[in-house]
């Protein structure tokens, strides 16, 4: 299925060497610089953790290095040809299927008439049908679905191609809804893309996607990458811009090791039907939520079975045109991942299931360590801080009692050691996004798209500043989450904010007040009893005592338009908008676009398009 020689084994030896070398390298390094006055049981702990996690950030390390370097060369020897299918013709029909939970109404028609619209220029076009699938509870949006419909059915070429159907019954959520398609309205269809009500895919990509599947029978899920854009506010716009700028390298080092064991996060995809229909069912967990019950995290399970029945799952990062949008604060961005931690955490109960792959495995425990990693890193700070205030309260002891000896034994401070770790630390976080930045830089196209290479290097900067700032309150929000759940909390799943909400002083501090407590509590008691050690926790203080604000002001569209202004944190797709995301400017005005809203000229010139919230 490749165009070459994959040697996936020695891929992966490589990878996973490399990462636990880092770690290693990097854990021993803490092991030298504690031990020089004896280690006792919870540095021994602390180590144990640091170990862990090191690994983790390791691991995004050199994912990020293979994608640099598969970037630089242009292409990657094991990955599948996408030009080799250029005017291939589809014999075999695929349903675009857009599961919708009480949504805003006009900005999923703003979307959907983009698709449409870009797919009817394809000469393929009639291979694909659209399908609205409902699991509203609000019969005023309801309606406004079932208008928006009729709407795009009365399109050109849409007659008896667009469908809608809405379930009573909302068992299972989205997957539950997905799996009511394959079981009822899925014949004559060989495959299926899967999107989210902010989904926004060229006809181009959904043509390759289809082409794909048919050139390759194995294949069972192909996922392509989909850039963040759309968003005005600051935090939007900001995390919009990191993610532009190193998601297409870093999903080219997933690639580059995952090749056909590779994950599916859910929309933007397409997949085999009778393939996913025969082996992706979704067991239903013994016991009550949070970890019993239906499946709520559904993609990573479904991609590990259909790798498990012998078919591939591939990530796409070369396919263009697919896009979706990011929260709008900080606080429906940590809503957003309370509901993600308790589907994730699940997958506790999967790890043991027979039959999958070791990488389908280590998907699930990524999974899993994207949200248990935050009370690791919590649990590790509060060890330090712990000890630290121990050492600051001990007196040292020069001469041992019963160790008669002529010369005091002096405490040591391994300061070489201590900053080579931190050094190590920082490159180790930083370079990834380094590497992104090189490669928009040498490129002149994305560097105008960014707005040029100095304004890219000033965002970049400010980016990683929010970065610190920002990861403080989700390490905490991360923690309670955690905790919530293992205590037996679950969490309802309502419909996601796609609005450019601002959040108010009143709701960040009632939201936040716990976050800003601990920030004054934590500091005081280093300041006081450790107060050689409070310089090293100044950005984890920081960032508390300036959580509240911090969410405050980067909920401002108006923020977010004054960077825009300046130049900072642009992306290629606003700078030079493809025709299919102008199609989101009229959502705001609650109306469906026209077919002639765009033309191809429009691409090549236009600005990005405004909203008014």
């Amino acid at each position: 299925m490749s165009t070459g020689a994959a040697h996936p084994g020695l891929r992966r030896t490589f990878f996973f060497g490399l990462t636990f070398l880092t770690a290693a390298s990097a854990t021993a390094l803490m092991v030298y610089a504690l031990r020089a006055n004896g280690l006792n049981a919870v540095e021994i702990l602390g180590i144990l953790l640091f170990f862990c996690l090191f690994t983790w950030i390791s691991g995004a390390l050199w994912t990020a290095i293979a994608g640099f370097a598969v970037r630089l060369r242009g292409r990657d020897r094991g990955a599948l040809e996408l030009a080799a299918l250029a005017g291939r013709p589809l014999t075999t029909r695929t349903a675009l299927i857009v599961p919708i939970y009480n949504e805003d109404v006009p900005r999923v028609g703003a979307g959907l008439a983009a698709i449409w619209d870009s797919l009817q220029r394809e000469p393929e076009q009639a291979a694909f049908d659209l399908h609205l699938l409902s699991d509203s509870t609000n019969p005023a949006i309801a309606a406004e679905e079932e208008q928006l419909a009729q709407q795009l059915a009365a399109r050109e070429r849409a007659q008896g191609r667009v469908f809608y159907r809405r379930r009573i019954d909302r068992k299972g959520h989205k997957a539950g809804n997905v799996a009511e398609f394959v079981a009822n309205r899925s014949a004559g269809y060989e495959c299926m893309v899967v999107l989210d009500a902010d989904s926004v895919m060229t006809g181009a990509a959904l043509v390759t996607l289809a082409r794909l599947m048919e050139a390759h029978p194995r294949l069972g899920i192909a996922q392509s990458l989909p850039l963040a854009v759309g968003r005005e506010t600051l935090f939007g716009r900001m995390i919009q811009f990191g993610s532009r700028l190193q998601s297409p390298m870093l999903s080219s080092g997933l690639a580059w090791w995952q090749l056909g064991e590779s994950n599916y996060w859910g929309h933007n995809a397409i997949l085999r039907i009778r393939a996913f229909a025969e082996h992706c069912q979704l067991p239903v967990l013994s016991g009550k939520p949070p970890f019993g019950g239906s499946i709520l995290s559904h993609d990573f399970v479904e991609a590990a079975f259909m790798r498990r029945a012998g078919f591939e799952v591939r990530v796409i990062p070369e396919l263009e045109g697919s896009w979706e949008e990011v929260p709008p604060n900080i606080l429906d961005y940590a809503a957003r991942d309370r509901r993600w931690a308790q589907g994730n955490l699940q997958h506790l109960r999967l790890l043991p299931a027979r039959g999958l792959h070791i990488l389908s495995r280590v998907h699930l425990i990524t999974g899993i360590m994207s949200y248990v990693s935050s009370p690791m890193w919590l649990s590790l700070l509060l060890l330090s801080s712990v000890l630290s205030i121990i050492a600051s309260a001990q007196r040292p002891q020069y001469f041992v009692p019963g160790a008669p000896t002529l010369f005091p034994a002096w405490p040591q401070f391994r300061t070489g050691e201590t900053l080579g770790l931190i050094s190590f630390t920082l490159v180790v976080l930083i370079l990834p996004k380094a590497l992104g930045a090189v490669l928009a830089i040498r490129d002149r196209r994305l560097r105008v798209g960014y707005g040029g290479a100095a304004n890219l290097v000033r965002g970049l900067f400010l980016e990683q500043v929010f970065s610190v700032l920002l990861a403080p309150p989700m390490m905490l929000f991360h923690a309670t989450f955690v905790a919530q759940i293992v205590m037996g909390r679950g969490v309802s799943w309502g419909a996601q904010e796609r609005n450019e909400r601002g959040v108010s002083f009143a709701e960040a501090l009632r939201r936040q007040k716990w976050q800003l407590l601990a920030g004054i509590v934590w500091a005081a008691l280093i300041a006081w009893l450790a107060p050689g050690f409070f310089w090293w926790l100044t950005p984890v203080f920081v960032g508390l005592l300036f959580a509240i604000p911090l969410t405050v002001w980067t909920s401002r569209a108006s923020l977010g338009r004054a960077a825009r202004a300046r130049g900072l944190f642009l992306v290629p797709e606003e700078s030079a908008p493809p025709a299919e995301l102008e199609f989101l400017q009229p959502s705001a005005a609650g109306h469906l676009p026209a077919h002639s809203a765009i033309e191809p000229w429009q691409a090549a010139g236009a600005h990005a398009p405004r909203r008014s919230h």
